[in-house]
């Protein structure tokens, strides 16, 4: 009897009032979802910690002017042929590869996954099911599992499912729980670059720790170079010398205590791209411990990661976008997390002007619209596949949410789904 029946329509006044609210057109950047930073008009993205950044910067500059204003000088006058300008030319010019390296990792797309509008279908894809999960639903029952099986080089992997995204998430994939993002070949967050790295600046990264691995190595070397040649022309020893040059002292110590760290890490990137792992994978997988299925030997894996051509970005930030009203009277989460500097405030106004618009008549009909939808769901004859099913319930769309928060009917609601959900 209620088969067919279809969800009740909006008043004529609230279909009014959407229906003449203006399309505003938009970058996708303006709306977009993650948390990350975009700049230059969607040109550059970085991730939300993009200010540590500057004190990265800081970390690498610093040394280098200091080696540059005070040992440099000690190094031109001791070498001849102009072989000391050429050694402070080189510092410079390698400090500003390790610095174009940094913000190539920083500000360019990792890899990101677009999101998807809608939960997937179960038979989108030629992946299969995960047979824990078949075993454990019986089979049955509309929900999509949380994992699928997918077959990687002869091997069974399991991919999940992001509740954030609505999308099986691919092989070698991960959602950053900073960017919120799900990035493809995801390897970490680095809070030194501010940014995701993934598939698409991996390369860059580990360009960048090793090139900086070699800067200080570079400036500790010609720092002792310069300390040795000042006990040798004054005949003192160790500490009279650094009493002489004390810069040389402390980029030694400086750069010593910092090698270790980017070096080890330089030497840890080195054995995930020789064994073509990620760090993500290395700490949850421990795959030394049983095969990787994406170990295709040393040589290999070295032409996967630095001769490859990178994918082009599957996110045009530019790309313009229509936003219609049912958008902008999403929840208040998203409408606050799709806002940006350049978003016009005339969203705002329109929905405080739709809440002023909506009269006391409607009240009671949205009254009567909820009990109707209530006594379906406790008929329980509304079909399995229907396209308002239990998974995008109508009582949860954005324009019956905000209505009922305004008349203080939220609770109400919650009482429902609760009872809904236990049974």
């Amino acid at each position: 009897m209620y088969a067919n029946q279809r969800p009740p329509q909006l008043s004529d006044s609230n279909r009014r009032i959407i229906d003449t609210t203006p399309v505003t057109t938009l970058r996708l950047y303006q709306v977009w979802k993650g948390a990350n930073r975009f700049c230059f008009g969607g040109r550059l993205i970085f991730g939300p910690d993009v200010r540590s950044i500057f004190l990265t910067l800081f970390l690498i500059v610093t040394p280098v002017i200091l080696f540059c204003a005070f040992v440099s000088k000690s190094l031109i006058n001791e070498f001849q042929h102009h072989i000391g300008k050429l050694i402070v030319a080189i510092c410079v010019i390698f400090t500003v590869y390790v610095i174009f390296l940094l913000l190539l990792t920083s500000g360019r797309d990792p890899g990101i996954i677009p999101r998807n509008s809608h939960p997937p279908e179960l038979e989108e894809d030629g992946s299969t099911l995960s047979t824990d999960w078949l075993s454990q639903n019986g089979g049955g029952g509309p929900s999509l599992p949380p994992t699928r099986d997918v077959v990687v080089n002869g091997m069974v992997v399991k991919v999940k499912y992001c509740q954030t995204c609505m999308l099986y998430r691919p092989p070698r994939c991960s959602h950053c729980s900073i960017c919120n993002n799900c990035v493809e070949r995801f390897d970490h967050h680095c809070p030194w670059v501010g940014q995701c790295i993934g598939k698409r600046n991996y390369r860059f990264f580990f360009m960048f720790v090793s090139s900086t691995t070699m800067l200080c190595l570079y400036v500790f070397a010609f720092c002792w170079v310069n300390i040795s040649k000042i006990m040798r022309k004054h005949h003192c020893d160790l500490w009279k010398a650094f009493v002489k040059s004390p810069v040389s002292g402390i980029l030694i110590l400086y750069t010593f205590v910092t090698v270790w760290f980017v070096g080890g890490l330089t030497a840890f990137h080195l054995y995930l791209v020789l064994t073509n792992q990620t760090t993500y994978e290395n700490f949850r997988y421990r795959y030394h411990r049983k095969m990787n299925p994406y170990n295709r030997g040393c040589v290999r894996n070295i032409v996967e990661i630095f001769f490859s051509k990178i994918p082009s970005s599957k996110n045009n930030f530019r790309a313009k976008v229509k936003v219609d009203p049912s958008s902008i009277f999403a929840t208040p989460m998203s409408f606050a997390h799709s806002r940006s500097p350049d978003l016009p405030k005339r969203s705002f106004d329109i929905e405080v002007g739709k809440r002023q618009a909506v009269a006391a008549e409607d009240f009671e009909e949205i009254q009567s619209q909820l009990s109707s939808v209530g006594g379906l769901e406790r008929c329980a004859t509304q079909p399995r596949h229907t396209n308002w099913d239990h998974k995008t319930d109508w009582e949860n769309t954005p324009d019956i949410r905000m209505l009922t928060a305004e008349f203080g009917m939220e609770q109400g609601l919650t009482d429902r789904q609760k009872i809904h959900g236990g049974r």
